[in-house]
């Protein structure tokens, strides 16, 4: 089943699934059931398999599914096999935390380059990762093979940046800026507004009995 043809709430769960399926792998889990597996993720076991089985993922009765397996089995439906390479615009404090976050390297991601406009940042380095003039964008972007183009500037630099990243040939954008960025239909862009986040816990908050 192609992506686009699986529901947006369904796609936004399976990384959820590979986590928490990552972390059973660790503490030496062979197998786990769909009632365990739901109940580790607070939601309900037919939802579960319901999930699972749009990425062709169907579990054993009496054993559940094989931990490794669906693992394997989720991790390629979402490509995660393909290892991207991931551009980071911005060498600030978010752009930083993001370049040095492990969980990336755990999905198979690798920050190959940070870019700024700062002369006193540019060729620099946050641990291995270089920092690159945003002039250069599209050259290091091409040289590097990088797919995914992550924003981590202020709101008003932001299209400028989408902009850059588009011209330079990334296929997606994670975009942390507050604002809605415009793009070639070709090209993905999930947005990380922390803002509706803390919207969404605020009801939560205001509405608990």
């Amino acid at each position: 089943m192609k992506n686009e043809e699986i529901p947006q709430m369904t796609l936004e769960r399976l990384p959820l699934y590979y986590r928490t399926l990552q972390q059973l792998e660790s503490r030496g889990f062979e197998s786990v059931s769909s009632q365990q597996l739901a109940g580790f993720l607070n939601i309900k076991p037919e939802q579960l398999r319901k999930d699972l089985s749009m990425c062709g993922s169907f579990g054993t009765k009496g054993i559940g599914y094989v931990v490794t397996d669906l693992k394997k089995n989720i991790g390629n439906f979402l490509g995660l096999q393909y290892n991207r390479k991931i551009g980071i615009v911005g060498a600030n404090y978010l752009g930083i935390a993001l370049a040095t976050d492990e969980s990336f390297a755990e999905f198979g991601f690798e920050v190959a380059a940070i870019f700024d406009k700062s002369p006193d940042l540019i060729g620099t380095e946050i641990g291995d990762i270089k920092i690159y003039d945003f002039a250069k964008i599209k050259s290091v972007v091409q040289r590097k093979q990088i797919d995914i183009g992550v924003i981590a500037v202020p709101k008003n630099d932001a299209q400028e940046a989408a902009d850059a990243l588009v011209a330079a040939g990334v296929r997606g954008i994670w975009n942390f800026a507050s604002i809605k960025l415009f793009a070639p239909n070709k090209v993905f862009i999930t947005d990380a507004d922390l803002s509706f986040g803390l919207s969404i816990l605020n009801y939560h908050i205001t509405n608990k009995k």
